[in-house]
């Protein structure tokens, strides 16, 4: 029998629900009227010498208007849940201005005048050219920052909500006018059905403060109430504060050790006949902030996962060894030699064959084809990416999870293992904060972990719950370790600093279906596997050009917008539009001391190497056949390739250039993105250098311990994944061998 996908995987908000926003109707005429500008409705003339026959469903595209219900009132439920306080405030005073005359004078200039009555209009009744006018003022002044910072965030989300969007029946009306397609249904047998961590699982969604005792006595563990504090107290060898790259391989090494292991994980439990590739659902239930998590000055979008497996459920299968280089500099310059001894590459070794690494692919999708064929036509070397997959693994949606089961994340490898052995994962349980006692032993660490306090976000589940063990290791990744070890009381000074994201500047190139011989779409075939390292004459790498993945929202909400009909030319090309990412190892880095605030800003010689990176992958664009290139440059910066010479290519690459964020104080900014988050809790020869030891632990709490990609004491400069399980691996073993009972014959 069929087994349906989970629920929260699917569909979008109707159009009778209701909205939570709170804003004024002043302010919601205001941003209809922006959303209108920035996606407006067009007549067919605007068709005229780009689409000879267009069909009826670009027709309706093109005649679509983002003011049309529900796009604002999403806009600004959007807005409200996922844009920095700040930004939020600041928007509000401007929609609030241009509901006013005065206001809209004031900001909007002479574009608000008429020489009839009243002769100065609000924003709502300035005409939809002049609007768009004023936008592309705003977009491009450096001396408004603040106020195109706000816009900006409109823009994103105004444009992803719109082209992400689904109906009851999983649908989306632009979709067919922009080549995009969703298999949503799969037959049975296609979909594998097994729920491997069920044995384990216990879903808080589903209980109460009565069955959660049930069902966690079910499996093993005793629930006491204490009433005097209102919580459930709970007791294990080990608890470990998330699941994913770090905490699934913990997990596994210490349960398989014979210790009695519980895994906190504040998102919840999907398999394979759960995932949709639904874009929208899946990024709001997959990802930390729905997918929506941007710095603090909206210069660099992040991914990260936050679901049963973390990131190894929605990553995009990448499966890169920690580079000889970077073992070396941490070993010698960091003064951490385990990364340089045969416990550590033994441990690559391991993971590499527990996640079932392939080292080359049958059959690559649309990007990866560019990518090859523009790195082969210039004579530049292009090696194939191991994959934790089939050779023959031909899936474009595993960042939304992988509906055909064969990717092995920790959710489908490691976590198996721990739950084979007796592990218990709680879903839906967000840890609170670290309970400490003195540590009276002498040692210079001040502080002794006795567990964690965790609350679950089931509204039918009242009490708190209180986790004593042994061994307390988080493992919640680079974005919220720090925040919950600073909000526990530790203070050591580099929780939360020197946090590096391999920061990503993004090349398109045009490719349209009747002028080339490479198949497919842009969002179809395996996500990464192909990859080109730019080496400098040092013989450094200096950048890697992969290719991502972009669904329709994101695509639109990166996408640089010049005006209403440019945007929807671009749409209408998204299909065939081969994006390749450049990506460097950062010696910048930025800060996360407070859950869901980052800052972060490139250094120089970051900004350097992106623009490196980004001029050699728009080399390959053009090299492979694109009849048009471009960046993602807040200007539309492009080039038409036809009749091109190669000094006129030349030229145009001399004027790339990579100034991030919307507050950047110049006329032009690009939008960066990052997948990989590493260092904000790391590693150390002493407490001056690290907030953790060379074994993991806290500096400052014995007993506590950091097992993701926080602890690593650089960027990587490669996707991490391997680094992050590899490290984990020594760590967690580590901390079987102190605790005794070593038998590591499932993890190993």
């Amino acid at each position: 029998m069929k087994r349906e996908s989970h629920p929260l995987l699917r569909g979008g908000r109707r159009g009778d629900s209701k909205y939570n926003h709170g804003w004024t109707a002043t302010e919601m005429q205001s941003l209809a009227s922006i959303c209108e500008a920035l996606l407006p409705p067009l007549t067919l003339n605007s068709l005229e010498g780009k689409n000879d026959q267009p069909t009826k469903a670009v027709q309706s595209f093109y005649k679509a208007s983002g003011s049309q219900f529900p796009i604002p009132d999403e806009t600004a439920e959007l807005l409200g849940k996922r844009a920095v306080t700040e930004a939020v405030i600041l928007l509000r005073v401007v929609l609030g201005a241009l509901g006013t005359r005065l206001g809209t004078l004031l900001l909007c200039g002479p574009l608000c005048l008429s020489n009839k009555w009243p002769f100065v209009f609000n924003f709502s009744s300035i005409s939809l050219e002049n609007r768009e006018k004023i936008l592309q003022k705003w977009f491009r002044h450096r001396f408004l920052t603040p106020i195109r910072a706000a816009i900006f965030y409109v823009k994103a989300l105004c444009l992803y909500n719109f082209f992400s969007r689904v109906n009851e029946n999983d649908e989306n009306p632009a979709w067919e006018a922009i080549g995009y397609h969703v298999d949503t249904g799969k037959e049975p047998f296609e979909v594998p059905q097994k729920r491997p961590l069920d044995k384990g699982m216990v879903e808080t969604m589903r209980e109460t403060d009565t069955t959660l005792v049930q069902s966690l006595a079910q499996r093993g563990i005793r629930a006491e109430l204490d009433p005097n504090q209102n919580l459930f107290k709970i007791e294990c060898d080990v608890v470990i504060v998330g699941s994913g790259c770090g905490g699934g391989v913990a997990a596994a090494v210490l349960a398989c050790s014979g210790h009695k292991v519980i895994v906190l994980e504040k998102g919840n439990y999907f398999t394979a006949s759960d995932y949709s590739s639904l874009e929208g659902p899946s990024l709001e239930q997959l990802y930390e902030a729905g997918g929506l998590f941007a710095s603090t000055d909206g210069g660099v979008f992040v991914l990260s996962g936050s679901t049963v497996g973390g990131g190894s459920a929605v990553n995009w299968s990448a499966c890169i060894k920690t580079p000889n280089t970077v073992l070396r500099e941490w070993a010698e310059d960091c003064k951490i030699p385990f990364f340089g001894s045969p416990e550590y590459l033994s441990a690559m070794d391991i993971v590499c064959e527990r996640i079932g690494v392939t080292e080359t692919c049958v059959e690559e999708g649309f990007q990866n084809q560019v990518l090859r064929k523009g790195c082969e036509n210039l004579g530049l070397k292009v090696d194939y990416v191991p994959r934790n997959s089939s050779e023959n693994h031909y899936c474009g949606s595993c960042g939304y999870g992988c509906r055909e089961g064969q990717k092995k994340g920790s959710d489908a490898t490691w976590l198996v293992d721990a739950v084979d052995h007796g592990a218990v994962i709680l879903t839906g349980c967000k840890a609170e904060r670290f309970k400490f006692e003195e540590n009276k032993s002498g040692s210079k660490r001040t502080k002794r972990c006795l567990g964690v306090i965790a609350k679950t976000s089931s509204s039918n589940i009242t009490k708190r719950v209180e986790i004593k063990a042994k061994v307390t290791i988080s493992a919640c990744g680079a974005l919220l370790t720090p925040p919950l070890m600073i909000s526990s009381g530790l203070k050591n000074q580099n929780i939360g600093r020197y946090l590096h994201l391999h920061p990503v500047a993004m090349a398109w190139g045009y490719f349209p279906e009747s002028n080339t011989d490479l198949r497919g779409k842009s969002y179809e075939g395996g996500i990464i596997t192909s990859v080109h390292d730019v080496v400098g004459e040092d013989s450094k790498v200096r950048a890697i050009i992969e290719t991502p993945s972009l669904g329709p929202g994101s695509f639109s909400g990166l996408c640089p917008w010049e005006s209403g009909l440019d945007f929807k030319r671009r749409m209408v090309n998204y299909a065939r539009t081969s994006n390749l990412i450049a990506i460097v190892r950062d010696s910048g880095s930025g800060e996360v001391k407070i859950e869901g605030r980052i800052n972060y800003k490139l250094d120089t010689s970051d900004r350097e190497n992106l623009r490196v990176g980004l001029r050699q992958a728009l080399r390959i664009l053009v090299a492979a056949g694109a009849v048009e290139v471009g960046t993602q440059r807040s200007d539309g910066q492009r080039l038409k390739c036809k009749g091109v010479s190669e000094k006129e290519v030349e030229e145009f690459l001399e004027m790339v250039s990579v100034v991030e964020g919307p507050l950047s104080m110049v006329e032009n900014w690009t939008t960066l993105t990052s997948a990989h988050q590493m260092s904000s809790c790391r590693m150390g020869a002493d407490d001056k250098e690290g907030a953790v030891d060379s074994s993991g632990e806290s500096w400052e709490a014995e007993g506590l311990f950091v097992c993701d990609g926080s602890v690593l004491p650089s960027a990587v400069g490669v996707n991490p994944m391997i680094t992050i399980q590899s490290t984990a691996y020594c760590i967690s073993k580590r901390i079987a061998e102190s605790l005794g009972r070593v038998t590591l014959s499932k993890a190993s």
